[in-house]
């Protein structure tokens, strides 16, 4: 009887550490079902894509098996524009216009710190590695996409034109940039008296299609910081897009779930839709290691020194908290795409203040492009070195400068680098006519470097908030006065008259 009741004990005292160890596992599970989804959803494209490339395909099943993914782009796309004017709105008009100037200042310092890292980092890889090899030339790889011409001054030109938009409706749907045109002038020859015909390049000023972010960025946040000093007659307007933004959010959050049949597609539709990708792989291999390289260097190291540096916390556990973010950048190469997702992550799961991710974030995901410096800094010195030029240390500085230069002009949108590629190789006199070797390997790494991007301005949020604690806390005692007061004006509104006569008339009706 006594050992009975000892193995019962024993199973009694078992069962409980077995159901807590479940219930742990299924919790985690719960919590990371869509990460977990995620992951399945790149590895079964990766399958489905390297599985079908033998048979090949026809066009036809391509384009179907990149069909889902394609509409789960359009809708990410469709959200981001609301996305941004409520949210940038909402979060400055909640900070006081001192606040927003501090927070502003702050984070574009810190962008264009960690700009000039990854540009310096991606020059000193590129040195030390040396994947150039002379023997790379550009009609080894086709390609179907058609050079532009263009300059520094050009795209920094075109970034201020975008700034200050002239009409906020256009900038929903199209941007300025700087097209070059071939003109014919006639030309009266004083001598002999006869007009001749040339032909001229001229630079003029078109709109494509495209929404110009930037501007709408900038309008916005003018807008909100305005909005914010009108103090209690602004609020309904302020609480108007608040809702807006937690709208939009809410569909996010239906939209978030197919996150892994958008992601699967896209990979599969990519893998497939590449030509001869063995001989671009061999070709390549080394340009494409060293952008990787650079890529986790700065990930894995440098960016969790600076958030130890500034926060004295564990990195990793910030890190792993935006995996899912991470992999929706690197499956949509877009930056914007991505926000909604990181939205969620950053004020649901990682606790950052709503009024500093609705401030940096948009704005990061338009002028961060951390990735992007690294990326042209490589390749930069990537096409000297394929043409047998010798960069000294003034070359190199000025490639880094570049870089940067042009990283704060790219577009978050797939592929913008490859033409700030050709401004810098013009900026240090290297011939770019094999600049179309990288279009047929962009595809693998604009979405490395994007989560470059996506991770940058998610730091850049944390050590932001962690540098304005003081203000963020006297925005709240500012706030938390105002209302008290609105309050008590709300109570001397009535008369004491009045409260008498309502006992007298309560008294009468009770008696």
């Amino acid at each position: 009887m006594s050992s009975d009741t000892a193995d019962a004990k024993v199973e009694c005292t078992e069962q409980p550490g077995e159901n807590k160890e479940l219930t742990g596992i299924r919790k985690w599970v719960a919590e990371n079902l869509l990460l977990l989804l995620t992951l399945l959803g790149v590895a079964v494209g990766a399958v489905v894509g390297f599985g079908l490339r033998p048979l090949p395909p026809s066009k036809s099943t391509i384009i179907l098996l990149s069909y889902p993914g394609e509409l789960f782009m359009r809708i990410l796309k469709l959200i981001i524009l609301p996305l941004i004017m409520s949210s940038l709105i909402a979060g400055s008009a909640s900070l006081n216009a001192r606040l927003n100037g501090r927070i502003a200042l702050r984070t574009f310092l810190y962008f264009l710190a960690t700009s000039v890292i990854n540009a310096v980092l991606g020059v000193i890889l590129a040195v030390l590695v040396h994947p150039g090899d002379p023997g790379l030339k550009a009609d080894k790889i086709e390609s179907e996409v058609q050079k532009r011409s263009a300059s520094v001054l050009d795209s920094l030109l075109d970034l201020g034109r975008n700034v200050v938009a002239d009409n906020i409706f256009q900038a929903t749907f199209q941007q300025a940039h700087t097209d070059y045109v071939n003109v014919t002038e006639r030309v009266f020859n004083e001598t002999s008296g006869v007009f001749y015909t040339i032909d001229v390049t001229m630079a003029v000023i078109k709109y494509r299609s495209g929404t110009n972010t930037i501007g709408i960025v900038v309008f916005c946040l003018a807008f909100g910081t305005i909005l914010g000093t009108l103090g209690q007659k602004a609020k309904i307007v302020i609480e108007f897009f608040s809702v807006i933004f937690d709208v939009v959010m809410k569909m996010v959050t239906g939209v978030i779930w197919l996150t892994p049949i958008g992601v699967s597609s896209v990979i599969a539709g990519k893998i497939l839709s590449v030509n001869n990708i063995a001989l671009v792989m061999a070709q390549l291999g080394w340009f494409i290691a060293t952008v990787i390289i650079g890529v986790f260097i700065y990930q894995l190291v440098i960016m969790q020194a600076i958030y130890c540096l500034f926060l004295r916390k564990n990195p990793f556990k910030f890190y792993l908290g935006l995996v899912q973010g991470t992999l929706t950048a690197f499956a949509t190469a877009s930056t914007a795409a991505a926000l909604p997702v990181t939205f969620t992550l950053m004020e649901d799961k990682l606790k950052i203040d709503s009024r500093i991710t609705r401030f940096v974030l948009p704005i990061g995901c338009n002028i961060n492009m951390d990735g992007t410096a690294l990326f042209v800094a490589v390749a930069s010195v990537f096409f000297a070195q394929t043409n047998s030029i010798y960069l000294g240390v003034g070359e190199l500085i000025t490639v880094c400068f570049a870089s940067t230069a042009a990283s704060f002009s790219s577009a978050s949108v797939p592929s913008a680098a490859l033409v700030l590629i050709l401004m810098v190789l013009t900026a240090i006199d290297i011939p770019d006519q094999d600049v179309f070797l990288l279009f047929a390997v962009d595809w693998l790494v604009d979405r490395f470097r994007t989560t470059n991007n996506m991770l940058g301005d998610c730091y850049a949020a944390a050590v932001v908030e962690k540098l304005s604690k003081k203000e963020l806390m006297a925005c709240d005692a500012i706030l938390f006065q105002e209302s008290s007061s609105f309050d008590n004006n709300l109570q001397k509104d009535f008369e004491p008259s009045d409260i008498v006569i309502d006992r007298g008339l309560n008294n009468g009706a009770t008696k």
